[in-house]
């Protein structure tokens, strides 16, 4: 059984300009155009039953939003979005993961290679170990994928003799993926990052990584994929908690690969999640005068069903 980091947690809150309904569009169904003149938050958000099969034939009425415990009212629905996607891929590569490296690698690809649309989606692969590197820019293309993902590999004998400072940089590699790519990008956002959650050696903390993705309106997915033997048969004792943090405070999924539960398997409920998204936007009722956090609470009137939502987003000014 797969396990989420809270409640099947996710809200994508991107500020975009106010959407108008196009003529002639079904109310619920009507793709957006923008102005410039008022800033929209989107909120993407995934609905399950208890026992996780996803729910994709509510309507407007079944949702209710609210920002700093103040409703909102829901300007902007679809049921299917379309919307282009950006994920990263974030890679543990110290030397714990030596033995699931190249399960990580091939899963990985297979993932890409059914969720990418090329011209539309973007993907790009950073790697961190002692070091954090970019193996992929954004691409939209397969085969640059296929030809990157091979060289995302543990250090070699040579680098870890020239090894100054830490060893596994996983806070620094969110902040720095979230700063320097995803905040310049629109639409949905996601990372999914494959580790045993160990950090050692960042400049960042947990909670400048967590509000770094956040800044940047990305979720997490964390996908706990360790090597339990490197660690004398008990894992490391501090990953599950930051994974589960990272997951559950941006308003991702946390999942761990196990004998019931492969990355194969965890790789199609993220796929099957992204495809069946609610797309939602509201203008706040409260105007950005100072850039900042604000609470979100989505919820459905249906009591058998789990929202899919975070927390919280930043307004920026």
């Amino acid at each position: 059984m797969y396990r989420y980091a809270r409640p099947l947690a996710a809200i994508f809150a991107l500020l975009l300009p106010v959407v108008a309904q196009t003529p002639g569009a079904p109310a619920n169904q009507d793709q957006p155009t923008f102005s410039t003149e008022v800033k929209v938050v989107n909120v993407l958000t995934t609905v399950r039953t208890k026992s996780g099969q996803i729910i994709n034939d509510l309507t407007k009425d079944d949702f209710t939003l609210t920002e700093n415990r103040r409703p909102q009212e829901i300007r902007y629905f679809s049921r299917e979005s379309d919307l282009p996607l950006t994920i990263g891929l974030m890679v543990d590569t110290s030397l714990s993961q030596t033995r699931v490296l190249e399960s990580e690698r091939s899963a990985s690809f297979q993932f890409v290679d059914q969720v990418l649309r090329e011209g539309k989606d973007k993907v790009f692969v950073t790697q961190f170990d002692m070091a954090v590197m970019t193996r992929q820019a954004l691409t939209s293309s397969r085969r640059d994928l296929e030809a990157s993902l091979p060289y995302v590999d543990t250090p070699s004998k040579s680098e870890l003799q020239a090894q100054r400072g830490g060893g596994t940089l996983l806070f620094d590699a969110v902040v720095k993926a979230s700063r320097e790519i995803m905040s310049s990008q629109q639409n949905r956002k996601a990372m999914i990052i494959l580790s045993d959650g160990g950090d050692n050696g960042s400049d960042a903390t947990l909670t400048s990584a967590i509000e770094a993705a956040q800044r940047a309106d990305t979720i997490i997915y964390s996908i706990l994929f360790s090597d339990a033997t490197y660690y004398g048969g008990y894992g490391d004792p501090g990953g599950r908690t930051y994974m589960q943090r990272l997951a559950k405070e941006t308003g991702g999924g946390y999942f761990e690969v196990s004998k019931k539960l492969s990355i194969n398997q965890i790789y199609g409920i993220i796929e099957d999640e992204l495809r069946s998204q609610y797309n939602l936007g509201f203008v706040s009722d409260q105007p950005v005068r100072i850039s900042e956090f604000r609470n979100l609470q989505l919820t459905v009137k249906r009591k058998d069903l789990i929202v899919q939502a975070r927390d919280r987003y930043w307004a920026q000014r």
